[in-house]
């Protein structure tokens, strides 16, 4: 029996309506509309598709969003004065830097140079370091979308095996984090595997949840993969087609097709994880304009306070 296929778009779409009403919500009763910064670095086709879904997704959302262009021989000195100007511009709640970056920026230093607050995409050390002990956080967008695609189509990781393969600081770090808190969506028993794991298809079959993210393409099959386990594929990867008009087709890390036939879920490629992460974009959006209303109320009811004390 072929798996079910746990279906981003319509899952995100739901998401998506949400997060508009939360903003529209917002923007009526304290007048703060969320904005969105998006800055990309050069001129990778990619970056550049994925910068221009998020501005389409943030309009539909009532989201106030502005793509910055730089060339791919941006000086590191000039991104990070630019990065402080953000900062401090009021009109973007979060600022979100597209990566990869060209070979000459280090990305961990334009990463830690973003303000914590408008850190929207979960990156910087501030809050992963929150999400690892359970604090109060923007969440990594992509690891946010697995844990609420899993929980939206029924398949709460509370008690389960899963087995992550790849241990980024954007996918597989943050995720086994997220999916071991106690706490809802979370509860899970958590192996990460990355390239220098022994045996990696007899750790595999022992998940209940399977989470690829190596950005490796086909490099999960179906014999090692358990007969009934869920499947989430991050991995978006491009590969030569000479029958495709753009010469080149998008596949996951998992060989969908093989794995489907054993599994009881599986996310596809594209539509699967990669809409349910712009969709997290949105819901941290949101979230910090919203923490800039409530400061904005407590200063002026303190305001207030201090004038009523001084008449």
């Amino acid at each position: 029996m072929a798996a079910r296929v746990l279906n981003g778009n319509e899952i995100a779409a739901e998401f998506r309506a949400e997060v508009a009403v939360s903003a529209g919500q917002l923007a009526s009763t304290s007048g703060v509309i969320p904005g969105l910064a998006a800055v990309l670095v050069g001129d990778d086709p990619a970056s550049a598709v994925y910068v221009r879904n998020k501005g389409r997704a943030c309009a539909e959302a009532g989201i106030f969003s502005e793509i910055f262009y730089w060339p791919s021989h941006a000086r590191q000195d000039d991104l990070l004065a630019f990065i402080d100007r953000l900062n401090a511009d009021s009109r973007f709640h979060g600022i979100l830097v597209q990566l990869p970056l060209p070979e000459q920026l280090d990305e961990t230093t334009v990463i830690q140079r973003v303000d914590p607050r408008k850190d929207v995409d979960g990156l910087h050390p501030v809050n992963q370091g929150r999400v690892l002990q359970g604090e109060p956080a923007f969440l990594p967008c992509t690891p946010f979308g697995v844990q609420q695609l899993l929980l939206r189509s029924g398949y709460d990781p509370a008690g389960k095996h899963v087995v992550i393969v790849g241990r980024s600081n954007i996918v597989g770090k943050p995720l086994a984090a997220l999916l071991m808190q106690r706490a809802p969506g979370g509860n899970a028993t958590v192996t990460v595997c990355h390239t220098r794991t022994r045996d990696l298809p007899e750790i595999t079959r022992q998940a209940d949840i399977l989470v690829a993210a190596m950005g490796v393409p086909g490099a999960i099959g179906a014999d090692m993969v358990r007969k009934g386990a869920v499947v989430i594929d991050v991995g978006i990867n491009r590969v030569d087609d000479a029958s495709r008009r753009r010469g080149y087709r998008l596949v996951g890390d998992v060989e969908y097709e093989a794995v489907a036939a054993k599994a009881e879920a599986i996310t596809p490629v594209p539509g699967g994880i990669g809409p349910m992460t712009i969709a997290m974009l949105l819901r941290n959006t949101v979230e910090a304009a919203r923490h800039t209303a409530t400061a904005l109320n407590n200063a002026l009811e303190a305001a207030l306070r201090s004038a009523d004390a001084n008449q």
